[in-house]
């Protein structure tokens, strides 16, 4: 008589008693798109501004007045100024501030921190001419600049930040956490839950708490953002604005999680133990090419490798992450307040999305716009066509700034 195959779902059959599917950490690049090229640059200083010369001398008058407009922000609303140092965790250091005003049950700025990092601007060289007005050529460059970081915490989403650079084009990041946002929507629903550190230990109604993690959609984000950007002070205002110089919103990394608490923390701890010493070569070519349901070769570019971690710092110090590396994204499993196993998808190129079918499938359809699913690399094709990417329709699931090159 053949034995029967113990799956996974036997091993946590009257052992689980929450399993729930969520968005984690969504970072996302905020960016004005038509200040992305020599030409629209031009085309601001001499067409919206109505200059006669477009100069660099008019992007440090516009960043100046922006680095004013913060200061005197702050200084009238009493917001705690902080200056980080080059060690500092941003989120320890403002987590008491954060803590103050989620206190006051209001939407308000914590704190602004202020750091200097190196962002993409753009810079200017003067050409040699024999005009006698100057003329400048106008490149991108790195270059070490002053970022403001404006700590948030809002009725909707908890805990975020918006980080604005100071110069000229002023690209921004975005900073959100799912778990905060379907924490307080499930509070407002009336269902009761058991929070864990960044996520659910128990809930009344699992069914209810993972439709609402389901309602978490790209324009819930979008809403979020555009309502901060237009609340803070920001380099561009109303008139810029209606000549289309205002930030749109693409993915920079994507978490999606997973969350399993078990009955009894032993179970958790056992299983993951087996869990670990089972899977020490996931990461191999052969292995991880089943979970993502992607055949690799020999000349596939990317990453393919596992890693046994024991962090010294952060919110996974002291414990052992099991790290999965695929291509430039990685899943990541590791107990949660040691009574939760965590698997986390970190999707750091967020247009192949698609690659994710059967870690993530609903998730899929949020950032790639695919009812079915995104049919990759490995869908039918013509006769005679040529083999390459993806390249089905690209709906802008992400609003008006989603783009399939970012």
């Amino acid at each position: 008589m053949a034995q029967r195959t113990v799956t996974i779902n036997d091993l946590l059959d009257g052992h689980a008693v929450l399993d729930i599917e969520c968005l984690d950490r969504v970072y996302l690049n905020a960016y004005v798109p038509v200040l992305q090229s020599s030409g629209q640059v031009v085309a601001f200083m001499t067409q919206h501004l109505g200059m006669p010369i477009p100069s660099p001398a008019l992007m440090e008058k516009i960043s100046t007045r922006f680095r004013r407009g913060v200061e005197s922000f702050a200084s009238a609303n009493g917001i705690a100024w902080v200056r980080f140092a080059k060690a500092d965790r941003k989120l320890e250091v403002m987590q008491e501030y954060l803590d103050r005003q989620a206190a006051t049950g209001r939407s308000g700025v914590a704190a602004v921190g202020v750091a200097q990092e190196f962002q993409r601007v753009w810079t200017a060289y003067q050409r040699d001419t024999r005009t006698a007005a100057p003329q400048y050529t106008f490149a991108k460059v790195d270059r070490r600049v002053t970022c403001y970081y404006f700590y948030l915490w809002d009725e909707d989403f908890g805990a975020a930040f918006i980080k604005v650079c100071a110069y000229f084009p002023y690209p921004a990041k975005v900073w959100v956490n799912g778990h905060e946002w379907a924490k307080r929507q499930a509070m407002r629903a009336g269902i009761g839950f058991t929070a864990l550190s960044n996520g659910f230990a128990s809930c009344d109604n699992p069914d209810a708490l993972q439709a609402i993690c389901d309602r978490l959609q790209p324009g819930t984000i979008e809403v979020f953002a555009q309502r901060w950007l237009h609340r803070l002070p920001m380099p561009f205002g109303p008139a810029d604005q209606d000549a289309g110089y205002w930030w749109e919103l693409s993915m920079r990394q994507v978490e999606v999680s997973r969350t399993i608490v078990f009955d009894a923390p032993r179970r958790v701890r056992g299983f993951f133990e087996a869990l670990i010493g089972d899977n020490l070569d996931i990461g191999r070519p052969a292995n991880v090419e089943i979970i993502f349901a992607r055949h690799i070769y020999r000349n596939t570019p990317g990453v393919f490798r596992t890693a046994i971690d024991r962090p010294a710092i952060g919110p996974d110090a002291g414990g052992v992450v099991l790290n999965v590396f695929y291509k430039h994204s990685r899943v990541k499993q590791y107990l949660k307040d040691g009574r939760a196993m965590r698997i986390e998808t970190v999707i750091n190129a967020p247009r192949k999305a698609h690659t994710f079918e059967p870690t993530c499938a609903r998730w899929r359809l949020k950032f790639t716009g695919w009812r079915d699913g995104c049919l990759g690399p490995g869908r039918r094709r013509r006769a005679g066509s040529r083999r390459g990417s993806c390249r089905g329709p690209r709906r802008r699931a992400w609003g008006p700034g989603w783009r399939p090159d970012r």
